[in-house]
């Protein structure tokens, strides 16, 4: 199974307006911090606007922030919003599926208990689940002029 880069670039996109939660991040700081093109990062958070997971604000202050708190938002919908116009096989393609034996195909059915099993696992997975704590990613995310002062990462200290 392969995510679409939508579906990454998302994720990155929630993580950094997490981690940055006190204020409106630009469009152009997340690009920088996530490795991603600014044309392909604009559709990605118009279709997080639409699906209700970030607010936008336009203008010269304008920017980006999560809709809801980080414990609010579980990954589960975020994927299956992006990755919902991209059948897992020709199988799932109601419209395009031409496979002659999609009607008695066990694999079918078992690939569709498997993507059943993703997803349930993700429906338990926030968005805090992945930030909160996370000292190494906030290293790398947080914005300078909101800078933290510095605290030793509970994460670090256990791995040495």
């Amino acid at each position: 199974m392969r995510l679409t880069t939508r579906t990454n670039l998302a994720m990155r996109t929630l993580m950094f307006c997490a981690v940055n939660a006190d204020k409106l991040v630009r469009k152009t700081d997340v690009a920088q911090a996530c490795n991603a093109s600014e044309n392909h990062l604009a559709l990605v958070i118009h279709m997080l606007a639409q699906g209700g997971f970030i607010e936008t604000t336009r203008g010269r202050h304008g920017g980006i922030r999560l809709r809801h708190a980080p414990a609010d938002i579980a990954v589960g919908p975020v994927f299956r919003y992006f990755e919902a116009d991209v059948p897992f096989a020709e199988c799932f393609d109601a419209e395009g599926n031409q496979c002659p034996i999609t009607p008695c195909c066990r694999l079918r059915e078992a690939l569709q208990a498997a993507l059943g099993a993703f997803y349930a696992s993700l429906d338990k997975l926030t968005l805090d689940d992945l930030t909160a704590g996370n000292c190494q990613l906030e290293g790398l995310l947080r914005l300078s002029e909101t800078a933290r002062p510095h605290l030793p990462c509970p994460e670090l200290r256990a791995r040495a």
